[in-house]
């Protein structure tokens, strides 16, 4: 037998074969789901500002009332009891996906602090050997100033981590992923 090396394993290009042909999740909160109802407009683009168009993304988020619908978090749900909290979808040849969701309410932070309302991301892509960790915080809400992750991001980067709203479509927001270059996305080593 003869061993050979062999280049790591990295998501792609058949990621979307298995995970989001049939594993799309883009209506995170169902209709009946209480809370501000919005619509999350993605793009991801590299470097060059040319759009990725075989990244997927997840989104994990807590109801409206701050609970995360996961074992870790004993605090009762309240009405929001049914929202899952999940999403899946993959980028299509512009770069782009959406997600129908909620705004989430602010969940539990270090030292007895609350965490302004956010969407914890993954990205998985072509050429991504550990997928990306990230956050998509909603800009303008007032809590930002406060929450303890957010604080730890230099200021000067911190707008690569905020959705903005569409002032001609209210309820619409959008969050762009740059993977690298000058306003590279703050990603997290977790």
């Amino acid at each position: 037998m003869n061993l050979e090396h062999t280049p790591s394993q990295t998501c792609g290009p058949y990621l979307h074969i298995g995970l989001t042909d049939k594993g799309s999740v883009m209506h995170i909160a169902s209709p009946g789901i209480q809370g501000e109802r919005l619509l999350l407009k993605c793009r991801v683009l590299d470097a060059d500002g040319v759009p990725i168009d075989d990244a997927m993304i997840e989104i994990w988020q807590a109801n409206a009332e701050g609970t995360y619908n996961h074992p870790a978090d004993s605090r009762d749900p309240g009405p929001g009891a049914a929202f899952h909290g999940f999403g899946r979808a993959a980028t299509d040849e512009s770069g782009n996906c959406e997600f129908e969701t909620i705004k989430p309410g602010r969940v539990p932070g270090p030292q007895s602090s609350l965490q302004a309302p956010h969407l914890n991301v993954l990205l998985f892509g072509r050429g991504i050997l550990l997928h990306l960790h990230t956050r998509i915080y909603f800009d303008g809400d007032p809590a930002n100033e406060a929450d303890p992750v957010l604080r730890l991001v230099p200021e000067e980067r911190r707008v690569t981590l905020f959705a903005h709203p569409d002032p001609e479509r209210p309820g619409t927001w959008h969050f762009e992923f740059r993977l690298r270059g000058e306003r590279e996305t703050v990603f997290f080593d977790v």
